[in-house]
């Protein structure tokens, strides 16, 4: 974890909102033959929580015939990458990805796009909504000049400014 609390509530924030604007991410489960990460679009459930800027609940739609929903059987380790739309934040989250079978969520996350890939709508047979239960996530800004910063810092002799300068933009928080 960051040494400061209000970092980490800032680039937890920045995260959320970042999120929002666009909600596309890769997904994989870990362990299993195939774990390789899909694209995935990310439905947040931000019913649950006094104040959004602390995020929701992660949910996806996938398919139980391929992909992460085929090798999802239970609860399972899984790890998501996320590039924000303006490639200024990136994260890497671990969690457990659990099967849902509650049709008040589909129906409350439901739209147009994800009706797109289903045949038969939310009774899709081969429908399978999946929670994402975060546990932590290394979240990194890039800030312009970062790199131009570092080979100046590393032309004037200063040592290792790529250490240092990490230690301003890579944050780990629970998330």
């Amino acid at each position: 974890m960051a040494e400061d609390p209000n970092r980490d509530q800032e680039i937890r924030e920045k995260f959320w909102k970042e999120l929002d604007s666009s909600p596309f991410m890769m997904l994989g489960l870990e362990g299993v033959e195939d774990d390789r990460t899909r694209p995935m679009t990310a439905q947040v459930d931000q019913s649950d929580d006094a104040a959004t800027k602390d995020g929701g609940t992660i949910y996806f739609f996938g398919s139980k015939s391929d992909g992460v929903g085929r090798d999802l059987t239970g609860s399972h380790r899984a790890v998501a990458t996320y590039t924000a739309k303006g490639h200024d934040l990136f994260a890497h989250i671990h969690g457990r990805l659990v099967p849902v079978q509650d049709r008040a969520i589909v129906e409350k996350l439901w739209n147009p796009m994800i009706a797109a890939w289903y045949k038969d709508g939310k009774d899709d047979p081969d429908l399978q909504l999946m929670r994402f239960d975060t546990e932590k996530a290394q979240i990194w800004e890039a800030h312009t000049g970062t790199s131009l910063v570092a080979a100046a810092l590393r032309f004037v002799g200063r040592g290792d400014p790529g250490k240092e300068l990490s230690k301003q933009t890579v944050t780990e928080v629970a998330l």
